[in-house]
């Protein structure tokens, strides 16, 4: 995790600069993190869910405060699926996004799945519920630091500055804002 901060801090500071001289400095720009899990009728959910939503609120909470700073909102969505929708597609279970983009593709982990008893219990059926594999170890419960990862490479795509932003200014400006489309000066 301190590792991931220190590259998004690093991404700060080089596109610091940049950044402050953009138009775009007083917009605030939004990241959404999506969750769904199985809820039965009670209202109540598996062990690793609830677990996987004990790691979401912390990483909501750590990077709500991370990122306003910076003037990035972070969303959190939260979605109850029903038996009949996890009978079709148990793999949607336990599933994050941040954006438009999976938690997996973010940090560049893989899907795999392991028996969950509350879920056969619900569906009637014997099923595998997802996992998380990263760096070589499975989760059954996504752990805050990865969704802090995820996050984090998702609002450093929103501070990049490139040669199509408003910093480059118009291209009959003789002088451009320092640190700003330095292929351009």
């Amino acid at each position: 995790m301190e590792k991931t901060f220190l590259i998004f801090l690093a991404l700060i500071i080089a596109g610091g600069s940049a950044f402050a001289e953009s138009k775009e400095v007083n917009r605030t720009k939004t990241i959404t993190i999506s969750w769904q899990r199985l809820v039965d009728e009670k209202g109540q959910t598996c062990e690793r869910c609830a677990s996987t939503e004990e790691e979401l609120q912390k990483a909501f909470q750590s990077l709500k405060q991370s990122l306003t700073p910076l003037r990035i909102e972070v969303i959190l969505e939260k979605k109850a699926l029903d038996p009949a929708t996890c009978a079709k597609d148990i793999s949607q279970t336990n599933r994050i996004w941040v954006g438009e983009r999976t938690l997996e593709e973010w940090v560049g982990a893989q899907i795999g799945k392991s028996p969950c008893g509350f879920c056969c219990e619900e569906l009637g059926d014997s099923v595998e519920c997802r996992t998380v594999i990263f760096e070589g170890k499975t989760y059954e419960t996504i752990p805050a630091n990865l969704i802090i990862k995820a996050s984090l490479l998702a609002a450093s795509q929103l501070l990049t500055v490139g040669p199509d932003t408003p910093c480059c200014g118009d291209k009959s400006q003789t002088k451009k804002p320092s640190g700003c489309c330095p292929n351009k000066h």
